[in-house]
């Protein structure tokens, strides 16, 4: 017997709930307070009371994480001050090297700063809000084409989920890029619809935009939001794949744009591309940013020497990744394969399917990605797997909701609940001393619920409502508990880590909550060498440093008549020093210390030119700056002339050494 689903558009229809019901009626703010005209009462609340509770949480305490990723509060300080640090992405004011990402995921907190000065607030607040457009984004393109339910249920995931809570409290490029991706994947449905060539348009320069934000990863859900549009668009063969060609000039103009300009402007009128080999965005486009990702030959990158945790199938489940994305990602699989073995024989443009497709497909081709990458691979990169997460569990959840008098979809719905139960119930177990009493609990829930699903058909109305609320408990109490301690908690550094410490986990998130035994795998005598505090608070390379007021203080005297006031091995290094002072520094090898920039003879020009007062020693890999994992190694041959030619002092226990004047008492 062939199994029917019922199609989500004409079930609206036929409840009066159309989208186009008092489509356009009314202002703005009443259509937005009412939504459709027949939609049920408790809708509209339901939909602001979520929006409302998930930008509580992303707000909350946000000032407690200070600058948080200071590489990016650095490049948001120097484009408050000039323009040209903005356009490109400048470290510093000054123009010296930019961060090894494009510009755009600067440009909102850049704009909020220069209207209320560089604060958590400016720096963070752009990020909130971006996760809570997110949630709003993800509710609207499921709620195009099916119920409230399913579309409130997919917007509670991805709001709940550990690792949004983190990086929409935090200042990566992640949380804008998971935003114009989900943008995407709306404007991809509007396109479907009726096969619209504005709106494919406008989905590939979103995505376009999402390049600008992280280069190549944004270009993973191409191939998901292309397949949708050329199998379900109500227009003909020709017109879908003519459409789609336009729409791929679209994507590359809005992503190649900036690129385009870089290119065109002389390297001697503006900063050195940090992350690449040649000061070319090319270079970081399909080098460290793009194939080095994949294939882990990434010259100049620390991944060459740690690696970055083990690839393969369930490197999402494992225990640096599970806890931060994982908790429904088992049951998303099952509702994506269930369901599209159901509408296998539906017609090509059903609308169930062309969701499973683009939601599925931006799932598995990330994912499988992120899995099987050699490069660099940090845990909070799984926050683009958010919104495809929800929209599955959304979207399947609800099919199976509206066929439970069906013996399939009541037994998938247990199995689901089950699994959800035990793989929570496992993701506890990994953090066994903190809320013990939560792994059982979800575990005897969750197969107690299952058993129940079995029985609906002979269950009363206010039964199927209590199982009903047991599925969701379920379901949200694991990945609430996580996303609640992870709000909770300041973050700082380059690779935070949401949720509570987890046993076996590779970097943060580990024992001790730093890298394995909490000490250097370079070789570096303690957190201070690698990305603590240390070393009189310059920092590390993976966390910057509070220098002291006398330290400060020496910089900020005379920095007027100098380019930079201060030049130091390594972005974070030089970052905490900038935010805390205000001058520009110049972070002499970019992120890792390992970018050929400057050269030796370049840096020595500036310091003959008088551009450059003071240099602070200790910078990059715990005073090793340069060479590492194969790149340049102009951070030592710096920082060992800078040392046979000037006299050294201690200000705050941080080394520094005046360029002004040589060893012997003589100018330089």
């Amino acid at each position: 017997m062939t199994t029917t689903i019922p199609n989500p558009l004409e079930r609206a229809r036929r409840r009066g709930r159309a989208w186009t019901a008092g489509a356009g009626r009314g202002p703005a703010w009443r259509r937005l307070l009412r939504g459709r005209e027949a939609d049920p009462a408790w809708l509209r609340p339901s939909l602001l009371a979520l929006l409302a509770a998930t930008a509580l949480l992303y707000l909350w305490g946000l000032g407690a994480s200070g600058y948080a990723n200071a590489f990016y509060s650095a490049a948001v300080q120097a484009g408050t001050r000039s323009w040209k640090a903005f356009f490109f992405g400048s470290s510093d004011a000054s123009n010296f090297i930019t961060v090894d990402k494009p510009p755009l995921a600067l440009w909102p907190a850049v704009l909020a700063a220069r209207a209320f000065g560089v604060n958590s607030w400016t720096l963070l607040g752009p990020q909130a809000l971006a996760g809570v457009a997110t949630v709003a984004v993800v509710y609207a393109t499921v709620r195009r084409w099916f119920a409230p339910a399913a579309a409130l249920l997919a917007g509670a995931v991805v709001a709940l989920t550990p690792v949004a809570v983190l990086m929409f409290r935090f200042n990566n490029p992640d949380a804008l890029l998971t935003l114009l991706l989900a943008l995407g994947a709306y404007a991809t449905v509007r396109a479907t619809e009726r096969g619209r060539t504005g709106w494919l348009v406008l989905a590939a320069t979103l995505v376009g935009l999402g390049f600008l934000t992280k280069m190549l990863q944004a270009f993973l859900v191409v191939p998901a939001f292309a397949l949708v549009y050329l199998v379900a668009a109500p227009v003909s063969l020709r017109r879908r794949v003519g459409r789609l060609l336009l729409a791929g000039v679209a994507m590359l103009v809005s992503a190649g744009w900036w690129v385009a300009a870089v290119q065109l402007v002389p390297a001697g009128d503006r900063p050195y591309v940090g992350g690449s080999r040649d000061n070319s965005v090319l270079n970081l486009i399909f080098g460290y940013n793009g194939f080095g990702r994949i294939t882990g030959n990434e010259t100049g990158s620390v991944g060459g020497a740690m690696g970055w945790g083990r690839t393969g199938l369930l490197r999402l489940f494992g225990a640096d990744v599970g806890g931060q994305v994982a908790w429904l990602l088992p049951a998303a699989l099952l509702l994506l394969t269930v369901g599209l073995w159901v509408t296998r024989r539906a017609l090509r443009t059903d609308r169930t399917r062309a969701a499973l497709l683009l939601w599925g497909g931006w799932l598995l081709l990330t994912g499988l990605v992120f899995s099987f990458m050699r490069g660099i691979f940090h845990p909070y990169y799984t926050v683009a797997l958010a919104p495809a997460i929800g929209a599955l569990v959304g979207i399947g959840g609800w099919l199976l909701w509206a066929n439970r008098e069906r013996a399939w979809a009541r037994l998938t719905m247990a199995g689901a609940v089950a699994l959800t139960g035990v793989w929570s119930f496992l993701l506890l177990q990994r953090s066994p001393g903190w809320h013990p009493w939560l792994a059982p609990v979800v575990l005897i829930g969750g197969l107690g619920v299952a058993a129940l699903l079995g029985a609906l058909p002979g269950l009363r109305r206010v039964e199927v409502a209590a199982v009903l609320a047991g599925v969701l408990l379920v379901a949200f109490i694991g990945p609430a508990a996580y996303a609640f301690e992870t709000a909770a908690t300041p973050h700082t550094g380059a690779i935070p880590s949401a949720g509570p410490v987890v046993a076996g986990r590779f970097g943060p998130g580990g024992p001790g909550g730093g890298f394995p035994g909490r000490g250097n795998p370079f070789g570096g005598q303690g957190p201070g060498a690698f990305g603590g505090g240390g070393r009189g608070g310059l920092g590390g390379l993976l966390e910057s440093g509070t220098p002291s007021a006398e330290l400060v203080a020496l910089l900020r005297q005379g920095a007027q008549g100098y380019t930079w006031a201060a030049a130091t091995v390594g972005s974070n290094s030089a970052a905490g020093v900038q935010l805390a002072s205000g001058e520009p520094v110049m972070a002499i090898g970019g992120f890792n210390g390992t970018d050929p920039a400057p050269t030796l003879a370049q840096f020595q020009r500036y310091v003959s030119e008088g551009r450059i007062h003071y240099f602070i020693g200790g910078g990059g890999f715990g005073g090793a700056p340069g060479g590492f994992g194969g790149g340049s190694t102009t951070g030592s041959e710096i920082a060992g002339w800078v040392q046979q030619n000037f006299s050294a002092s201690t200000v705050g226990g941080v080394t520094v050494y005046d360029l002004s004047a040589a060893a012997g008492g003589q100018t330089a």
